[in-house]
């Protein structure tokens, strides 16, 4: 994989200008922050971390998402480089086009579009079914409008406006991971007031399985591994976000170390709390773990807590997915790859026709999954959980190739407003461990389709660019 031969890179250590001119550079450090954090902590940390724990062991859970996060770490250290020197919104697709070539930015932006759409549907329709807890009389498409028209709503305002929806969104997300690790941890130190008398696990004795440390083997520790990359996934938002962000100098990298501290604090610290307080033989997804752990420790309302919290969550996520999807349309169309009417802003800045199609998108994707789940919509999904490692590896490579290119045309890597460490090592080492994770899913019968609907699709991409775009541009160059 060669960047293209036409990119010419300034050796001058400055950050390149945001191309763009209508969008609002309103954003600040701790908005990033919560972008990225909404786009992470969901379903995957508040439902499904039962089942991993139940695959891997308790031990092996928390060694899995240790491994996810030094993954996050090392992309996000490519990412923080990129994000600087090109600060513009839907940046991922601006990061592979330059250093890379211009498809694979085309196929980077489709990629990630398609993996929010369809999380966007999917999370319309896990909230509509938690609200049922509630109110069972109302049909679950009509929890699916209302929550629509007020994401929507959220994002069409500002940017701003946006960002700190986003962050009350996540602090509700943070604050219950914080109750679970502080009164989680206290009761397995013995402290638990509200639940004296029953029998409550002490300290880690629920490590040593009637298996072992490894009830199911390391290999269930690898396996794992993998799907964990998917958990992590929502990190990279602070690139999408980085052309409406206020000196992305200063706060692009602010952002990036906190949203990895954090990360690794909530995602372990909760991943080592469950474990220890859940017999492996009982941990799975027939409740949220948060649920089993806040009931051993007496927490009254329990489950109705974290109904309204994993509601939150999914809303969370689904907030961010939009404004992703929006900004890769609007990137597209500012390349001259996509509809210009997707590049029209509202007086405050807002794309509003991509936010729109964006929207729909999701819609569709919701419509798939009652019309057609076992073919239109296992496709969408598989392509999704595809994308988010696609995309780790488009930013990985474009990093390596970013600077590159920046050093053989003279530039002072010492000079660099910020830089990732230990080149090339980081983004070599990032790339082989997603390349791996893809290659694993080969092996998993419950994930292969994403495998072959993922590597499908990246290659009608790259037709379709070929064949749309490329004479095009093969023809200016030759004359």
């Amino acid at each position: 994989m060669e960047p293209s031969s036409l990119v010419q890179l300034d050796p001058q250590p400055t950050i390149a200008p945001s191309t763009d001119s209508g969008l609002r550079r309103s954003m600040g450090a701790r908005h990033l922050v919560m972008i990225a954090m909404g786009g992470v902590i969901g379903s995957g940390l508040f439902l499904s971390s039962g089942y991993t724990i139940s695959q891997a062991g308790p031990l092996g859970a928390v060694i899995a998402y240790l491994i996810g996060a030094f993954v996050v770490y090392l992309v996000m250290a490519c990412l923080g480089e990129l994000a600087i020197a090109y600060p513009v919104s839907g940046a991922f697709h601006i990061y592979a086009a330059r250093s890379i070539g211009p498809a694979t930015g085309f196929t980077t932006a489709w990629l990630y579009w398609l993996c929010w759409a369809v999380a966007i549907g999917s999370e319309f329709t896990a909230s509509g079914l938690l609200m049922q807890r509630w109110f069972p009389g109302v049909d679950v498409w009509v929890w699916c409008v209302i929550f629509a028209s007020v994401l929507f709503g959220l994002n069409a305002v500002s940017s701003k406006f946006f960002g700190e929806s986003e962050f009350w969104f996540a602090i509700v997300k943070v604050g219950a991971i914080v109750v679970l690790i502080v009164l989680g941890g206290a009761a397995l130190f013995g402290v638990h007031p509200l639940s004296e008398g029953t029998n409550h696990p002490f300290m880690f004795e629920n490590f040593n399985t009637s298996s072992g440390l490894f009830p199911n083997g390391f290999t269930g520790v690898l396996v794992t591994a993998l799907a964990v990359f998917y958990a992590f996934s929502g990190s990279e938002l602070i690139g999408v976000a980085a052309g409406e962000t206020a000196d992305p100098a200063t706060n692009i990298p602010k952002a990036m170390r906190s949203t990895v501290i954090r990360l690794l604090i909530f995602f372990v610290g909760a991943i080592a709390v469950i474990a220890a307080t859940i017999p492996f033989e009982q941990a799975g997804l027939d409740e949220s773990p948060f649920v089993t752990v806040f009931s051993s420790i007496g927490i009254p309302f329990a489950a109705d807590i974290m109904n309204f919290v994993i509601i939150t969550a999914l809303l969370s996520a689904g907030n961010s997915g939009l404004f992703s999807c929006a900004r890769m349309l609007y990137s597209l169309a500012d390349e001259g790859h996509a509809p210009r009417a997707l590049k029209k802003l509202t007086r405050r800045g807002i794309p509003m026709v991509a936010l729109s199609v964006s929207m729909l998108g999701g819609l569709a994707s919701l419509i798939s999954s009652v019309v057609a789940p076992e073919t239109v919509y296992l496709a969408l999904v598989s392509v999704a959980g595809f994308a988010v490692v696609g995309v780790w590896m488009s930013i990985t490579a474009s990093h390596y190739f970013h600077r590159r290119s920046f050093v053989r045309n003279g530039g002072d890597v010492a000079a660099l407003p910020y830089k990732a460490r230990l080149f090339p090592l980081v983004p070599i080492l990032a790339f082989s461990l997603c390349a791996i994770s893809l290659i694993g899913i080969a092996f998993d019968p419950n994930q292969v389709a994403a495998l072959y609907f993922g590597v499908s699709f990246v290659g009608a991409c790259y037709a379709f660019f070929y064949f749309k775009y490329g004479r095009k541009a093969r023809a200016n160059k030759l004359s």
